[in-house]
């Protein structure tokens, strides 16, 4: 199975491009700038050896030959990506990780954004009609997803309003050393999940710690 992270050169989408690598999964790196997304596979072998199995490639390249495909891409370039990969993604999984956040212009504090259709997931869906939109990771920081030394202490939601998919990003979310897939329901449940990034950025200025991030108690699984 190959794994496409477009977008994931930095942020969190180079970070899951990191844990997924460290767990044996074979990786595309997508960019805008296929040195970019070169450089973004070099640096990965840099951290991790010459044995893994991760490449660079313009975005969409990346989506086209890959089995998975995950969106880490920034909110206002999302549009975009969806009319040029639409085609090369009929029939595959797509998973957002995508959070709606924006800066206030006074003091800096971080809120999300309201969406028409109610949340980035919900905005993949109406737009790839052809595939499996799974929405996770929106919860996870990406300094946990950085430090490699470190298991990543965190539950991770996952929604989708197809089974199948939902299961199968449960399976690849839980081949991170720290992390417990949860079964968050329909695709709708995202925009919870998604604005909730927004308060655990709070909590973490608040507390002043790197990052903070979401256990539930009680669930056996």
């Amino acid at each position: 199975m190959r794994i496409a992270l477009l977008g994931g050169t930095a942020g969190q989408g180079f970070g899951l491009a990191l844990r997924f690598c460290k767990a044996g999964m074979d990786v595309i790196i997508g960019s805008r700038s296929v040195e970019r997304a070169l450089e973004a596979a070099k640096n990965v072998r840099a951290k991790l050896g010459n044995n893994v199995k991760v490449e660079g490639m313009l975005n969409e390249n990346a989506a086209k030959v890959a089995d998975v495909v995950f969106l880490t891409i920034p909110l206002v370039g999302l549009v975009p990506i969806l009319k040029a990969v639409a085609n090369d993604v009929i029939g595959k999984v797509v998973v957002s990780v995508i959070v709606p956040l924006e800066a206030e212009t006074i003091g800096g504090a971080v809120r999300p954004v309201r969406l028409w259709s109610g949340s980035v997931a919900e905005l993949v869906a109406e737009r790839l009609k052809d595939s499996k939109v799974v929405s996770a990771f929106q919860n996870v920081a990406v300094e946990a997803l950085l430090d490699l030394e470190k298991p990543v202490e965190c539950d991770v939601l996952v929604f989708s309003d197809h089974e199948d998919a939902k299961q199968l990003v449960m399976q690849l979310a839980q081949k991170i050393d720290g992390v417990r897939a949860i079964d968050g329901g329909p695709l709708r449940n995202s925009r919870y999940a998604e604005e909730f990034t927004s308060l655990l950025i709070f909590l973490d200025k608040r507390y002043s710690v790197k990052f903070s991030g979401l256990r539930f108690t009680g669930i056996k699984i």
